[in-house]
């Protein structure tokens, strides 16, 4: 299946643009949105692939670029160097501005002529799976997918605010956490604190943990990839998307 990409520009509610990267199917099929949240690597490369996949498998979809206040466009490797950059701009992030920034990208694909109805997805990893938990608790979202989202239970929440978990009561669709069993950066007592609040929340949601798995374990381009946990990590996602949306 051939595909259509492009650059973008997100109009921001509160003026100016950020930046996107947008794959669709070729063809002018209306077909549902999904937003792919990046980790602190920027639209790289692997987002860029991450898009195109989930495009190619029926969505029109959308990786915005939720650094655009402090680090416009960066496209960071994942070495040292590009941690330690990416670390500064997670520092910088501000709850109400990601869930500002999650609407306007929400209001972009609605917008565009071939989006399929109102329903939309979303989907991210590492700071971007916080950030889909986030979005699934304040923006309509009919679906998420949350892998290895860091930080989800951290008190206070991104820019001072209240907790993301904190949150979970307002989740109006479905979301699923995925976690990997070895990931030292998100340890077992956050996934539990993650699972209680979703089990309080009501709702059928799901949390995912993959024993063998480690941090990244979705990105082939990480030392850390687990292809068994991706491919059903993925899996699930897309039914979740097809069910959903």
């Amino acid at each position: 299946m051939g595909l259509q990409t492009s650059r973008v520009e997100i109009p921001l509610s509160g003026g100016g643009t950020m930046g996107g990267y947008l794959a669709r199917p070729e063809g002018d099929e209306p077909l549902p949105g999904v937003i792919v949240f990046m980790e602190i690597f920027g639209i790289n490369e692997h987002i860029r692939d991450v898009t195109e996949r989930i495009a190619s498998e029926g969505f029109v979809a959308l990786a915005p670029d939720y650094f655009h206040r402090t680090g416009p466009g960066i496209e960071l490797g994942y070495d040292d160097a590009g941690m330690e950059e990416g670390m500064k701009h997670l520092g910088q992030l501000d709850s109400d501005q990601i869930i500002s920034d999650a609407n306007d990208s929400i209001a972009f694909l609605r917008g565009q002529p071939n989006t399929k109805g109102e329903s939309i997805g979303a989907m991210g990893f590492c700071i971007g799976g916080h950030v889909t938990f986030l979005t699934a608790c304040e923006t309509d979202v009919k679906a998420a997918a949350s892998y290895y989202g860091g930080g989800i239970t951290g008190e206070p929440g991104p820019g001072g605010k209240a907790s993301t978990v904190s949150r979970a009561g307002k989740i109006g669709g479905k979301l699923i956490c995925y976690f990997g069993g070895q990931d030292a950066m998100i340890p077992q007592d956050q996934v539990a604190t993650v699972r209680e609040a979703l089990e309080k929340a009501g709702g059928d949601h799901e949390v995912v943990v993959y024993p063998e798995a480690d941090h990244g374990f979705n990105c082939d381009k990480r030392a850390s990839f687990n292809a068994d946990a991706a491919k059903d990590a993925w899996a699930r996602t897309v039914k979740l998307f097809n069910d959903a949306l």
